[in-house]
């Protein structure tokens, strides 16, 4: 009988080449919501302070395919890191690393493949934003440790995923103003909840193996821990909207993501590992809400 696992199969990736699959398997990508939460911290930065429509299009465009890119060379190195591990947690060990569909040698030529898009994207960019994207790629490295030395790896994942927001922010005005910083708190604050959350579908397969969590270390207090994040996140975004000038429809607009987001709260079941999934996945809608809303303050 086959054990719980997140790969998925079938869809479009069933219908590639035998041997693609594995690489397609190993980038995540019949799993896009990984690229989603990278890239859409970068999307808040664009509706917020995109010089124009026909700019903030371009990057959007650019960010998108750049997210997909270098969520795939992350996971890439995270399973490179981890394929030891993988092979003892139930949800991991079919991935392609872990079960010897695709050898590390193999595994380090796609991860040049993706790193080379992920390049050519960066490049389109100014040089601030240039600057930045090369830095991010120390903690895109270091992350897959953070869970061996300590309980709180999904702050270093926070670092990683929000690092979009000040990306974008330069890519769009050139400089790191305070707007930029705002955002980058926001970001880090909802990655760290949304992950904890993530976490808890491998709660007993962590503690078995020796791998840190904030699911471990919060455990039945985690519903208080999200309130509190997600309540900092929306009060980090409202400043971010003051600070760039928002106009009178950002604050109404609002109220959507942060509804969104106390549904969550409201519904975790720590014990649930497919709600915890599904939990995890919606915040890509609150991500979209957060960008609507600072469209709206822009009307």
């Amino acid at each position: 009988m086959q054990g719980f696992t997140d790969i998925r199969r079938e869809g479009w990736v069933a219908r590639l080449p035998a041997g693609w699959r594995p690489y397609a398997l190993l980038a995540r990508f019949d799993r896009p919501i990984g690229a989603w939460l990278l890239f859409l911290p970068g999307l808040w930065a664009f509706a917020l302070a995109a010089p124009g429509w026909a700019e903030g299009a371009r990057l959007t465009a650019l960010f998108l395919l750049g997210a997909f890119a270098m969520r795939g060379a992350g996971c890439v190195v995270n399973d490179l890191w981890d394929r030891d591990i993988d092979r003892q947690v139930e949800r991991t060990r079919g991935r392609p690393l872990a079960s010897g569909a695709v050898r590390a040698r193999q595994a380090l030529a796609w991860l040049a493949v993706l790193c080379l898009v992920g390049l050519a994207v960066l490049l389109q960019l100014n040089r601030v934003a240039v600057w930045l994207g090369l830095a991010s790629l120390v903690p895109i490295i270091l992350y897959p440790l953070a869970k061996r030395v300590t309980t709180w790896p999904q702050v270093m994942l926070g670092f990683v995923f929000s690092w979009a927001a000040p990306e974008g922010m330069a890519a769009a005005t050139g400089e790191l103003a305070a707007p930029a910083y705002a955002l980058w708190v926001a970001g880090f604050l909802w990655i760290l909840a949304y992950d904890t959350i993530y976490a808890h579908q491998d709660r007993e397969d962590d503690a078995k193996v020796g791998i840190g969590s904030t699911a471990l270390r919060l455990g039945e207090q985690t519903r208080g821990f999200l309130a509190l994040c997600y309540g900092l996140m929306l009060a980090t975004l409202a400043l971010a909207g003051w600070l760039a000038g928002s106009g009178p429809w950002f604050w109404p607009a609002l109220a959507l993501p942060a509804a969104l987001l106390a549904r969550q709260v409201f519904l975790l079941d720590i014990h649930d590992p497919a709600l915890c999934l599904r939990l995890f996945k919606a915040n890509r809608e609150v991500g979209l809400a957060v960008a609507l809303a600072f469209l709206a303050g822009r009307l």
